[in-house]
Formats: C-alpha cells, sequence, structure tokens
C-alpha cells in the first residue's frame, strides 16, 4: 500500500509546484496503476478539479466504465464529502488515505460517506497511512500561503 501513497504523494508535489493545493490520488486495481492526479483547480478553474475526482475520470475513460469495481483510492488527504461521494457512486473496494481532515474530511472525521450503505454499497476506509509523510506538504502549503498574507 505505501507504493500507491507515494505516487499519490508525488502527484501533490507536482500539484504544489504549480500552486494548487498539494493533495494527489492514485487508482489502482488488481496491483496495477490506472490513473493518478495531483489538485488542478486553479489551473482549470474548476471547483471539482480535485485530485480524487480527477483521478476516478482518468480510470473511467481508461478501463471504459463508470462502474470501477475492484478499484482501490488512496488519496494524501481525506476525502471531502464531493470525492467520498464520488467514490461511493464508483464502487471502488476502498479508500486509503494519509491525513485526516478534521474540517472536512468525510471518511470518518468529520462524515463517514463511504460506509453509510444509504448511499450504495458501503466501501472499506483505511486512513493515516504516511500520515507525516503527508501532512507535511500540506503544512508547508498552508505556512506559505500565511506569510504571503502577513
Amino acid at each position: 500500500m505505501e507504493e500507491w501513497m507515494r505516487l499519490a504523494l508525488a502527484e501533490a508535489k507536482k500539484a504544489a509546484l504549480l500552486g494548487e493545493l498539494p493533495i494527489g490520488a492514485a487508482i489502482v486495481k488488481e496491483g496495477r496503476l490506472i490513473a493518478a492526479a495531483g489538485n488542478a483547480r486553479e489551473a482549470l478553474h474548476d471547483p471539482s478539479a480535485h485530485a480524487e475526482i480527477l483521478a476516478l475520470r482518468a480510470a473511467g475513460r481508461l478501463l471504459g466504465d463508470w462502474r470501477l469495481d475492484g478499484c482501490e483510492l488512496y488519496a494524501t488527504l481525506e476525502p471531502c464529502a464531493m470525492c467520498a461521494a464520488a467514490v461511493q457512486q464508483a464502487r471502488l473496494k476502498r479508500v486509503v488515505f494519509g491525513a485526516f481532515d478534521e474540517e472536512k474530511g468525510a471518511c470518518g472525521s468529520v462524515y463517514a460517506l463511504p460506509s453509510d450503505d444509504r448511499l450504495g454499497r458501503p466501501v472499506e476506509v483505511v486512513g493515516g497511512l504516511l500520515r507525516g509523510e503527508c501532512e507535511a506538504p500540506l503544512r508547508a502549503f498552508f505556512a506559505k500561503s500565511r506569510a504571503k498574507n502577513e
């Protein structure tokens, strides 16, 4: 699992270099990388261009189906409500994330959408993988942002 989270971290670092919030995601199926992406909201002027959504879209195109049965999502930050709902709709097998989001996290911190069977088949959630490594780029981003605004 660490291999895929490190790949998501590499996507987060690419996003940071482009001035984006450093969040990365990877979609894996049967031990094979299907898609990876970093946040691109600023570049695309799109509020839905979260790393997870972009990776899900790319995976669907590659697999030729919106149903991503058997796929796993690795994300550096706990998915928000929009991304967690998309995970549920995509019928993923598992979500693995690094950093917890105590303000907006929808995979257990604030909400638990993937495990809510009212939304569809529950999705397994694993949080905290490489937590410190996933938190570091986010802390650096926000420290730089605060310094710029002072």
